[in-house]
């Protein structure tokens, strides 16, 4: 299961998890219709996860641990790829 990145990014794109993902799965960009963060393409995730404690604002869970409340950023990280 790959890794999500969810609401707590909003805004703040800190970028090291960016820095430190072997395969460079984590994107950034503008898309219209997409929340103003960083995205992690589940296809190229190899979920080694040494993105997550890298994020200053704890917004990186893997997809089976996601919380409840953000579950919806699962597809939103998706379909950011998709569309």
């Amino acid at each position: 299961m790959p890794y999500v990145i969810c609401e707590p990014c909003i805004g703040v794109k800190d970028r090291a998890c960016v820095e430190v993902c072997p395969v460079d799965c984590i994107y950034e960009g503008a898309k219209e219709g997409f929340p103003d963060m960083l995205f992690i393409n589940p296809d190229e995730c190899i979920d080694c996860g040494v993105c997550q404690p890298e994020c200053p604002v704890n917004a990186i869970f893997p997809q089976e641990d996601v919380p409840e409340e953000w579950v919806n950023y699962i597809s939103i990280n998706a379909e950011y790829f998709t569309t």
